[in-house]
């Protein structure tokens, strides 16, 4: 009897300790981000050069960095050159397939190249994420806008994100698009440039991923 008062103990203080760190941590958070209790395993970056990490030798594309930085398994699902209409269709296979906990989507510049409309593009993104959501998993829309380059797709991927309850990375190639020193070509960040990127991602969704684990936690322990 007493062994397993002692473990009703030990468990109620651990959930308790549990509940008040998801306290503590509600004010660094959007309360609109959908599924921050996930049960996914891991993060999925989802995009084109950029996620791939164009330019630069395996291991240091932002996907690589970002796992170095968090407690989550990273999962780089870049492809150079593609669209978000070409994306859309890999979504089954490189996404939901991978148990994503959170998915980290960037597309927009190969549209803004190819000169894809911008209404087809929020469209195709806007399919991901309900595909996604449709799983359960958290989904972080980036926006690749610097400065007045792409300032519409931005805007457009801002009211998008509040939409759907998504965490929104704004301005994610601020200061590298325009310094030839961060660049390993005219458009593609170098090693300095990606670990900027991989920073400004970690710093957005590090609040929802460390939410996710706690509110993982004591729904263990509830459960034990």
């Amino acid at each position: 009897m007493r062994r397993n008062s002692h473990s009703g103990v030990r468990k109620s203080v651990l959930a308790l300790g549990c509940f008040s760190a998801v306290l503590l941590l509600g004010g660094c958070v959007d309360r609109a981000v959908k599924y921050m209790d996930s049960d996914g395993k891991n993060i999925v970056c989802f995009g084109d050069s950029i996620t791939l990490g164009y330019g630069v030798e395996p291991g240091q594309d932002y996907p690589s960095l970002l796992g170095k930085m968090t407690r989550t398994p990273v999962i780089n699902a870049g492809i150079d050159g593609e669209t978000s209409t070409e994306a859309v269709k890999r979504v089954g296979s490189d996404v939901l397939d991978k148990n994503p906990v959170l998915v980290i989507i960037e597309f927009g510049g190969n549209d803004f190249l190819s000169k894809v409309p911008l209404e087809e593009t929020v469209r195709n993104i806007e399919k991901m994420v309900s595909q996604i959501q449709a799983r359960k998993a958290m989904v972080a829309i980036a926006d690749i806008s610097a400065n007045m380059v792409m300032d519409e797709y931005g805007k457009e991927l801002r009211l998008l994100s509040k939409k759907y309850g998504a965490i929104f990375i704004p301005k994610l190639l601020e200061g590298i698009i325009t310094n030839p020193a961060l660049k390993s070509d005219f458009i593609h960040p170098n090693a300095t440039g990606y670990k900027i990127v991989a920073h400004r991602i970690y710093r957005a969704i590090l609040p929802y991923i460390n939410r996710n684990l706690i509110l993982n936690k004591f729904k263990n322990e509830i459960l034990k």
